[in-house]
Order: structure tokens, then C-alpha cells, then sequence
């Protein structure tokens, strides 16, 4: 309000002296107008004039018009939800929904939570209707004594509020206080990640070796020596990637002499594994030196498999082992991008690659996944190979020193995370690694919520299983305690246990809470500013993905329920904390491969098939293509899936939104709505779907 000023003083000076007179009026008709401006007296007084009937019926016609039109809206956007989940469920087959099994635990604790949050809303909703509006804000009058008190359900609500205040609140801000330092210490971490990737593009700071590693002056021929390298593709039921793959190592720039082409194939299917013996058979025909394995005993997944392969007689002569899983395509000149940085390098046990994925823009769940693993090449295994020289093997794309595999105790079979495990104990060897981040290696991302899902559970699980076999292992190797410090608290505490921790605690579970207990609020800098910025962190790597950070940060609070229960079926060997799921591929490639192969392969396709095969050899070939060619036009009939934690999790997200119009909390109404929309389209498998 503009500040009063009292002129009665100066117009004083003005008046004229006189005798003064008294009026005195029996029935005053005058108004006060208050002064806020030099001319405000000389203004024309507005007066008020009441509204007739008819002006009044307009009024309420167009607030009427208005509240039908949003409620249409409203009306039409539910009922289209309900199509949707009408149609889901119609299409999805019994077998089709998620197989919760021993992993129920959580689900249940889930819908206990959900059912008590509905019977508290329906009770608060009825009191809100009696005009009892105590919850809107935590520091209003409660009534406590007898003659306040209305009824016997007063009562028990004033019992309500009581006990909740008293009994409820303080543990639910303790454990939202350890979560929200939890979350800022995560995201401190994240922050000094950002800025050593920064100083490193700064500095300009990369794994270099020289231009001529294996140049030999006393070698015979070419002058050059190079070292013998062994490439293995482990594959396992791979119909729709095991031929790109096979393809592109094969056509790896390197002596053929002085290189081993193994595919370990693990396949049960027959007719894959005949599909891939004719693979290998016709690259063995081109002149590669290529062999095709297959286990009979399937024991150890994946680090069963390679685990077998290296126990072969010949692998004694090969100095280096690169390992590609089955939906990748190296480079031509990947062996000479990396093998290189060996040479006179012999603490060196490790050089990884990036990943490229060919398929990142087909879906929105691969332009979110794409987000993910640009930010951990990028920031994570860029700096911690700059700085620390430690880094979790990827499990694919890197080559290793052969003498590294065996001193570190060789591939173990007691963990879903192989490439973690033999990582952290070449690590508490000795040995150092390095990361190349533009040495990039194709292949793809799921793109099926329940594919990734599958591959994520692995992915969080393994390395809880991994910390409580290794824990005692690093504490007593002899490696330095700032390592020791680094491997517990950082790679497997922090990143691995408490992110996930937190994440699915603070937004899935307490922000809901608070809505029900508003004396435990969450302040709206945990709910808004600090995710917010910390999913710009993340969308640093990937520029062109910055219109997808609101998508990107509800579905990261989404998948934190997969994350969270694989880490606790991890860490107390629950459920399927054991459980190997192939990640189903699509088998994709770039236009620039698929015109490569069609200039190359086609027009001597027949002639290199034709070349040294026998007429019963090429029967089988050509009845294989046929079989193959069969498969791939043959409709596959997509199943929906539903899966239950995830809508039982926007059920509850979607009670505490409306719980929160009650005490009319803006911010947290829209973040709890969205979230649980979110949750709504994941746990009806919608969010796969294609939105170029």
C-alpha cells in the first residue's frame, strides 16, 4: 500500500480566521474516498451499481459453459484411458502378465499400502464435506475438549489427526530426511562426475599409443609383427542378429594368421544352431579362420560359456582375447584402434570401447535408454578411466589381455554380472584399464518395456550378489585404501545400492505418504528443483534429447521400483536374483551396413557359396535359407503384458495426487499426477510404442 501522508498541517496555513460553525445533519448520506494520488481528490467517484437478474443469469451461464467444457475434456481423456486399458487387457494373453513368483513381496506391500491410502482419502473426503478442513495446513486447531467435539466419527477423525501428528509424522521425516541427504550426496557425485568430464574435453585428454605400434624392422615380409588376438561371440538362441555379427567380425582389418574367430554358440534351439553352423561355414569358406562351439552341458551362462572357450589347448598362443556379444558389429579397424595400446603397456589388462546404438530413435524407451548409456560412456567410464584407471567391464566390445583373465582367477559362474566380477578382481590385482571413448562398436537397445525390464533386473541384482561375495576380498588385498574406499563406497554402495535406494523410497513411496501426513511435506526444491537438474546432468552426453527431459525423469522414478527390487533380491538372495534372461534383439543395422552387405555380398553370393561345397553340403545350405527366409516372414503375434507393481504403484500415486487437491498443493498435485500416468502407461506396457 502507497504511504499515507497527513497534509492537515500545511493546508492549515491556508484557512481563513473566522468565527466556526457547527452543522449537524440527522441522516448523513456521504462517502469516503481514500486519497492515494495529487489528483485522486478531482477523480470522478465510481459508483457502485448492483447487477439485475439478467446480467447475473449470463454470468452464471458462461461459468457453466466453461465447468462443461473442462469436465467434456476431462470426460473424453478418461474415457480414452479406458479404451486403452479396455483393449490391453482384452489382447493380453493369461500367460501374459508379469510372473511376480518369490519376488511378490514387494507387490504386496504395495497394495497394503494402496488399500490403506483409499480408506484414509474416502475418510478425509467425508470430513472435508462436514466442514472439517483441520488437514489443510498442519498447524491449525485441533479440537480436544468435549464441547468441540460433534460427533463419535469427529471423534475418531480428531484421534486421526492426533496420531498421526504425534506417532506418524516424526518417523516419516526422519526417513525422508535420510533419503533427501542420501539424494544430495548422490547428486554431488554426479555433479564432480560432470565436471571431470569437462576438464577432460578441456584438456583434450585421451589413451594415445604411437602411429606404427607394430612396426618391426627385423620382422620378414611387410615389416610388421603383429600379436596373435582371439575374438569370441557368445550367442545363445541370436536368430535375428547371429548373422551381422559374425559378419562383421569376420571382416575385422587383421593378418588372418594371426587371428581365431570363435563362436560360442549355447543355443537349444536346433534349427538356430544349424543356421549358424552355415554362417561360420561360409565365412570358413571365404578364407577366415573361424571356428563354431557348442556346449553340451549349458551350465553358468554366459561366463560358463566363455569360461569353456578359453579352456581350449590353442587359446595358449593368442596373446589377447575381444569379446562381442551377438548383436554387435565392430569396425574393421577396431583391432587396430585398440590392441595398439598394449604395446609397452604392461599394467594394461583392459581397453574397453563405446557403444553406438543403431536403433536409438525407433521408440521413445530407446530414446530414454539412449540417454542413460551416453551419460555412463560418456561421464562415468570416461572419468573414472582417465582418473582412477577402474571401471566395470561392459561385458562386450573390449579386448583383454589373456594373462590378466588368468591371474584374476578367470570367468566365475557365481554371479549374473561376470564382467563386473572379473573387473573388480583384476582391479584388486593390480592391473589398470583404459576406456576409449571414440572407439565406438554398433548395436542395439531393447525396444519392449519387458526386454529391458528383464535386462535392467539383471543388471542391478548381479552386483549386489557381487559386494557381498567380493566385500571381504577387497578388504583384504593389498591395493591402496583410497581404492579399497573408492570400490565400496563409490562403484558399489553409492552407485549401485543407495540410488536405487532412494529413488524408489523418496518419490514412490514417502511423496505419496506426505500427501496423507502433510506434517511430514516434502519441500518442493526435493520434489521439482533437484531432479530437474539432475536430469539435465544426464541429458549433458546427449544434446539432441533435451526435449525429452520431463519424459526422462518420470520414467527414471519408474523404473526405480525394477531397480529397487532386484537390489534387495540381490543383496538377501531373493526371488530370481539368479535368473539369466536373454535380452530379446530386433536385429537391426545401419543403411550404410545393409548397403554395404547388398553391394558386396549379392552379386558373388553364389559363386563363393559354390566354391569347394559339395552337392549335399549345398542342399542343406540352400534348404536352411529357405527355413530361414520362412521364419522371417512368418507374422509374429504380439502378447501384452501387464504388469502388476507397476499399476498398482499409479493407483497409489494417482490416490495421493487427489489427496493433495484437498489441501491444495499445486506443485505436488501435478508431479504425483504425471508420475502416476507414467506408471499407468508402463504397467500396460504402452510406453514401447511407436512415437517417432
Amino acid at each position: 500500500m502507497a504511504p499515507r501522508l497527513d497534509f492537515s498541517d500545511w493546508w492549515a496555513k491556508d484557512t481563513r480566521k473566522g468565527t466556526p460553525v457547527v452543522v449537524k445533519m440527522e441522516n448523513p448520506n456521504y462517502s469516503v474516498v481514500e486519497i492515494d494520488g495529487p489528483d485522486s481528490a478531482f477523480r470522478p467517484v465510481e459508483k457502485s451499481r448492483g447487477k439485475n437478474a439478467k446480467q447475473v443469469t449470463w454470468v452464471l451461464l458462461l461459468k457453466a459453459h466453461r465447468a462443461v467444457g473442462c469436465l467434456t475434456w476431462l470426460a473424453t481423456v478418461f474415457w480414452s484411458l479406458l479404451g486403452a486399458i479396455k483393449k490391453r487387457l482384452s489382447f493380453t494373453h493369461p500367460l501374459g502378465s508379469e510372473k511376480l513368483g518369490r519376488d511378490r513381496w514387494l507387490f504386496t506391500a504395495i497394495k497394503l499400502f494402496l488399500a490403506v491410502s483409499l480408506l484414509i482419502l474416502g475418510f478425509e473426503i467425508v470430513a472435508y464435506f462436514r466442514g472439517w478442513h483441520y488437514f489443510q495446513s498442519p498447524n491449525l486447531h485441533i479440537p480436544t475438549s468435549t464441547l468441540e467435539i460433534q460427533s463419535l466419527l469427529h471423534l475418531v477423525y480428531v484421534g486421526w489427526l492426533t496420531l498421526r501428528a504425534d506417532y506418524i509424522a516424526p518417523p516419516i521425516k526422519a526417513l525422508s530426511t535420510f533419503c533427501i541427504v542420501l539424494f544430495l550426496i548422490q547428486s554431488v557425485d554426479r555433479l564432480i562426475l560432470c565436471l571431470g568430464c569437462f576438464w577432460i574435453k578441456y584438456k583434450k585428454i585421451k589413451p594415445r599409443f604411437d602411429e606404427e605400434p607394430f612396426r618391426n624392422d627385423d620382422a620378414e615380409g611387410s615389416g610388421f609383427e603383429y600379436p596373435m588376438v582371439l575374438v569370441q561371440i557368445p550367442m545363445c538362441n541370436e536368430r535375428e542378429v547371429y548373422e551381422q555379427s559374425i559378419s562383421a567380425v569376420c571382416q575385422l582389418d587383421w593378418p588372418k594368421d594371426r587371428i581365431l574367430v570363435q563362436v560360442l554358440d549355447d543355443s537349444n534351439d536346433e534349427s538356430i544352431q544349424q543356421l549358424i553352423k552355415a554362417e561360420v561355414a561360409k565365412w570358413s569358406q571365404k578364407g577366415v579362420n573361424i571356428i563354431y562351439r557348442h556346449r553340451l552341458v549349458r551350465t553358468g551362462y554366459k561366463a560358463g560359456n566363455l569360461k569353456s572357450a578359453m579352456s581350449c589347448d590353442y587359446v595358449e598362443a593368442y596373446e589377447y582375447v575381444a569379446i562381442f556379444d551377438a548383436d554387435f558389429q565392430p569396425t574393421p579397424d577396431f583391432l587396430k584402434l585398440t590392441v595398439p595400446h598394449f604395446k609397452d603397456n604392461p599394467e594394461l589388462g583392459l581397453v574397453q570401447a563405446r557403444w553406438t546404438f543403431v536403433n536409438k530413435d525407433e521408440n521413445l524407451l530407446t530414446r530414454l535408454q539412449n540417454i542413460n548409456l551416453c551419460f555412463h560412456f560418456e561421464v562415468e567410464q570416461q572419468v573414472n578411466g582417465v582418473f582412477l584407471n577402474f571401471f566395470g567391464f561392459n561385458g562386450t566390445a573390449g579386448v583383454w589381455r589373456i594373462k590378466a583373465l588368468e591371474e584374476s582367477g578367470g570367468w566365475l559362474e557365481r554371479t549374473t554380472v561376470e564382467d563386473m566380477d572379473i573387473a573388480v578382481r583384476a582391479h584388486l590385482h593390480g592391473w589398470k584399464f583404459i576406456y576409449l571413448n571414440d572407439v565406438k562398436v554398433l548395436c542395439e537397445v531393447p525396444e519392449s518395456y519387458e526386454a529391458y525390464k528383464k535386462q535392467q533386473h539383471r543388471w542391478h541384482s548381479g552386483p549386489m550378489q557381487l559386494f557381498r561375495l567380493c566385500l571381504g576380498s577387497i578388504l583384504t588385498s593389498k591395493i591402496a585404501i583410497w581404492k579399497k574406499a573408492n570400490l565400496i563406497l563409490l562403484f558399489f554402495l553409492l552407485r549401485k545400492l543407495i540410488l536405487p535406494f532412494y529413488s524408489f523410497t523418496l518419490f514412490c513411496i514417502i511423496l505419496p505418504l506426505t500427501m496423507f501426513v502433510p506434517e511430514a511435506e516434502l519441500p518442493i526444491w526435493v520434489i521439482c528443483y533437484i531432479p530437474v537438474f539432475m536430469s539435465f546432468l544426464n541429458l549433458l552426453p546427449s544434446p539432441k534429447s533435451f526435449p525429452f527431459i520431463v519424459p526422462y525423469l518420470l520414467f527414471e522414478n519408474t523404473m526405480s521400483v525394477t531397480k529397487f527390487n532386484a537390489m534387495v533380491s540381490g543383496l538377501f538372495q531373493l526371488g530370481s536374483s539368479y535368473e539369466w534372461i536373454v535380452t530379446k534383439k530386433a536385429g537391426r543395422s545401419s543403411e550404410s551396413d545393409l548397403l554395404s552387405i547388398t553391394e558386396k555380398e549379392i552379386p558373388n553370393k553364389k559363386s563363393q557359396l559354390l566354391r569347394g561345397v559339395s552337392d549335399s553340403e549345398l542342399l542343406e545350405l540352400s534348404q536352411l535359407e529357405e527355413q530361414k527366409h520362412a521364419v522371417s516372414k512368418k507374422p509374429v503375434k504380439k502378447t501384452n503384458k501387464i504388469y502388476h507393481k507397476e499399476l498398482a504403484l499409479a493407483f497409489l500415486l494417482l490416490t495421493a495426487a487427489l489427496r493433495s487437491l484437498l489441501a491444495a498443493q499445486g506443485v505436488h498435485f501435478y508431479f504425483l499426477l504425471f508420475q502416476g500416468v507414467t506408471f499407468l502407461l508402463v504397467g500396460l506396457d504402452l510406453i514401447g510404442e511407436q512415437m517417432s
